[in-house]
């Protein structure tokens, strides 16, 4: 069975360098087994729990984070003129080293001046799962729109909704939170095409005026989580989006 140093391995899955593992080490920050670990050069295997920060590590070098976008990014690895939400993650000391070397790539996009849940990921596999629409993974806006949806909208999202002359969304759920302004509404998705919740909205009334995605999947947004900040999903929130796609992380 393959043997490894702790401060290696802690470099490779987390994309730190070796000497950011080895102060990552000296604070605590790791256990294997459960204890606490100061000392990179012990050996683990395949079989031993390496935790960073209380987070399972897995020696796929796979990583899952969870980033509430501000407005203002681009949900792109590059640009050459707008500032995407890669480079906002390497702009954070604790996710700046990961960031240039974990080939991380937002799972589906949200638009320039759209906020809320998105998901980073280097797992291909699973992106593709969760932006499949044969998949039916939910996706729930908050959104604010200037005037209320016409009578029947809810009824027109569920049948799903003709968008211009292009396509016929997939059914869809409209909630109206309000009947006063500000006009507040939940959509939740099975797809994400591009400007999709603004579009329906346009169809049956209303413009949306402001807009946040709150969830994917089982992952909800923390409440107290303001735009711009990051952290890494949980295991078990990792192990949530699996069963939504009805796959397995082990495979």
């Amino acid at each position: 069975m393959a043997l490894e140093r702790l401060d290696k391995f802690i470099s490779d899955t987390m994309g730190i360098t070796r000497k950011e593992a080895k102060e990552a080490l000296s604070k605590g920050r790791v256990t294997v087994n459960g204890i606490i670990c100061k000392k990179g050069d012990i050996k683990v295997s395949a079989e031993d729990e390496v935790c960073f920060d209380g987070i399972a590590k897995k020696k796929a070098g796979l990583v899952y984070i969870l980033l509430n976008k501000p407005a203002g990014y681009l949900s792109a690895t590059e640009d050459k003129k707008d500032k995407t939400v890669l480079d906002l993650l390497a702009e954070k000391e604790e996710f700046s080293e990961l960031a240039k070397r974990a080939e991380l790539f937002p799972v589906g996009r949200l638009d320039k001046d759209t906020e809320g849940l998105l998901i980073l990921t280097n797992d291909g596999k699973l992106a593709h799962f969760l932006l499949s629409p044969k998949r039916h993974v939910d996706k729930t806006y908050y959104a604010i729109v200037d005037k209320v949806p016409v009578k029947g909208a809810e009824k027109a999202f569920e049948e799903g909704i003709q968008v211009g002359e292009e396509y016929r969304a997939l059914p869809a759920k409209l909630e109206r939170l309000s009947d006063t302004a500000p006009y507040e509404i939940l959509v939740t998705l099975h797809e994400g095409k591009f400007h999709q919740v603004k579009r329906m909205c346009h169809e049956v009334g209303s413009e949306v005026v402001y807009l946040k995605r709150i969830k994917f999947g089982n992952i909800e947004l923390d409440k107290d989580m303001q735009p711009g900040y990051a952290r890494f999903l949980k295991e078990e929130e990792i192990e949530g989006l699996f069963s939504e796609v009805g796959a397995n992380s082990s495979e």
